[in-house]
């Protein structure tokens, strides 16, 4: 059999059909309105629905085999649209939800069409993965102003088109205020001209938190408007009394509040629409998975036609969403500000040591990751001589901060234990237990210890497990890695001698531990990072120390870092004057 036909699609060549994709067809998506084409992994379209036929004006057979992007995309010149800078493209090979809007498709008789798309994951046969992408001439609100007129609602696939993105853009995120941020520039002006989100706080309190406003073609936030409101009453049938109380969602407008206020929330709400000239306005609820967490209002002053009640499914399944990803946004900020909290309670006060210079810094990880386990310390041994120790357990989350704390405790009693002893005998008889008696899995570490000589200079003496080395910075600008006592990292259940090694710490010189969060970049080598640390810390030799940490910190961190930032900073005194 060479051709294979299917209703409304045409016949296809079996070969040019399953070549590469080894889709068979079949009439699915002849049940889709819209115009449907389906891909496969490698973006190659293997079915294409009679819809999408007539609206692009071309035969199955110049669409199936034929890469999705490089035969349909275009910029607004008709010119192919790069391949790395398509979300389509994207979308259809890492098998996300997205949602393009106004986009330049190529016709079979080389005119442009402006469509709009909707991609989401599919399966075009059995055992086999791929998208489904579909295009569509998007329904323009009427904005006009009219007697009596209503603003057309969003076609479903706008409808859903507008779900999914608000699921893919709220889910990406752990930060609260860029999360609604997100939900306000995905609502308008697709749907209103302002919109206004309440949130309650821990202890019932309700804050005013983002009210934007679409002007002059762009997003604009109110914050004279913003701000605490008063507390939300518990009888008033008021729109947004109800919905801070859980109540469904409800139209609104300035009508519902020209009376007497019953409560100081009306109050607030008369001078919202006073201000914003919202002539109608719907407001839900946000419900987390236990509570309610504030409330939703999308409000119009430009556009002449008003909410209805039509309006309201959409609005609860956009602010339904907007609960979870808000729930998960809080709780990961709260599990992070108590890591946080916990690992700075750990961190440890710096001894004074005469004549010596001593400072420490702690900077957790961005907004982006969780707490991890970077910790310092510093603590007498014996008369003149005392332990320096730096180390990052492996881990970002309240387990590593834990295991720091085991850590840091475990090592403070192996070295009174033995005051005298190396250093590398101290961190031998740490790694033979930590695998045993501790819930730290992996860990690196230098410990230290600092004596005063006969001949008042200060000598370090120190092994380095797996950790990146210590710099010596002297007041003429110097530098000098501390690369050697390098050994196994802790935890690897490996056996090896650990070397130790000593310097003499010049007059006046700078030394610095810190850890990885420090240097490490994703975008480049550990050598740049070490070079770069090299560079500014010997610029900022003559600094006080305080600002010499400040400012290392500021300058070298690299911008991508993901990582927290443990450092602590000595410098020895002048020298001796004569006798």
């Amino acid at each position: 059999m060479d051709d294979v036909a299917a209703p409304g699609w045409g016949s296809v060549p079996l070969p040019g059909h399953r070549a590469r994709s080894g889709a068979p067809l079949d009439g699915t998506l002849e049940n889709l309105r819209e115009s449907a084409l389906a891909v496969d992994d490698d973006g190659l379209i293997v079915a294409v629905n009679g819809a999408a036929l007539s609206l692009l004006g071309r035969d199955a057979s110049e669409l199936v085999g034929q890469d999705l992007h490089d035969l349909l995309h275009r910029d607004r010149y008709g010119h192919s649209v790069p391949r790395t800078r398509c979300r389509m493209r994207k979308a259809l090979l890492t098998g996300d939800t997205r949602h393009g809007e106004a986009e330049w498709f190529a016709r079979g008789d080389g005119t442009l069409v402006q469509l709009s798309w909707f991609v989401t994951p599919y399966a075009p046969g059995p055992d086999q993965t791929g998208a489904l992408a579909m295009l569509y001439e998007a329904q323009q609100p009427d904005v006009r102003h009219s007697d009596g007129g209503h603003s057309a609602p969003l076609a479903e696939l706008d409808r859903l088109a507008l779900l999914a993105e608000t699921t893919t853009q709220l889910t990406s995120t752990l930060d609260v205020d860029e999360a609604l941020h997100r939900l306000a520039a995905l609502t308008v002006p697709r749907l209103a001209d302002w919109a206004v989100v309440d949130l309650l706080t821990e202890r019932d309190e309700v804050r005013r938190v983002l009210v934007m406003e679409h002007k002059d073609g762009i997003l604009v936030e109110r914050d004279d408007l913003q701000g605490p409101m008063p507390p939300v009453p518990a009888e008033s049938p008021m729109p947004l009394s109800r919905a801070l109380r859980g109540a469904a969602s409800s139209l609104a407008g300035p009508a519902n509040y020209q009376g007497p206020p019953d409560s100081g929330i009306a109050v607030e709400q008369q001078r919202l629409f006073t201000a914003t000239g919202m002539h109608s306005a719907v407001i839900a609820p946000i419900r987390g998975l236990r509570d309610v967490l504030g409330a939703l209002t999308l409000g119009r002053d430009r556009r002449h036609g008003a909410f209805t009640p039509a309006d309201l499914p959409l609005l609860e399944d956009l602010t339904r969403r907007a609960g979870l990803a808000l729930d998960n946004a809080r709780l990961y900020q709260r599990q992070r500000k108590v890591a946080e909290t916990m690992q700075r309670h750990l961190l440890p006060q710096l001894p004074v040591l005469p004549g010596l210079e001593m400072t420490a810094r702690y900077v957790p990880a961005p907004d982006a990751s969780s707490v991890g386990g970077d910790w310092y310390d510093a603590f007498a041994l014996a008369d003149h001589t005392h332990a320096l120790a730096i180390g990052d357990v492996v881990g970002h989350d309240l387990d590593a901060a834990a295991g720091m704390a085991q850590l840091r405790n475990m090592l403070r009693a192996f070295a009174w234990s033995q005051p005298e002893a190396a250093p590398s005998v101290v961190v031998t008889r740490l790694d033979d237990v930590v695998m045993h008696i501790t819930e730290v899995p992996m860990a690196t570490m230098i410990l230290a210890t600092l004596t005063l000589g006969d001949d008042a200079l200060w000598r370090l003496r120190w092994t380095n497990a797996g950790h990146p080395p210590a710099l010596l910075v002297t007041h003429d600008g110097q530098t000098r890695y501390l690369d050697e006592a390098h050994g196994m990292l802790l935890g690897t259940g490996v056996t090896r001698p650990r070397p130790d090694a000593v310097t003499v710490l010049p007059p006046q010189a700078t030394l610095v531990l810190y850890t990885d969060g420090l240097v490490e970049s994703p975008r480049h080598s550990i050598d740049h990072g070490l070079d770069r640390l090299r560079r500014h810390a010997a610029s900022l030799a003559h600094r006080p120390l305080d600002s010499f940490c400040d400012l290392l910190l500021s300058q070298v961190r690299p911008s991508d870092n993901d990582d927290d930032v443990a450092m602590i900073a000595l410098r020895t005194p002048p020298p001796a004057g004569p006798a």
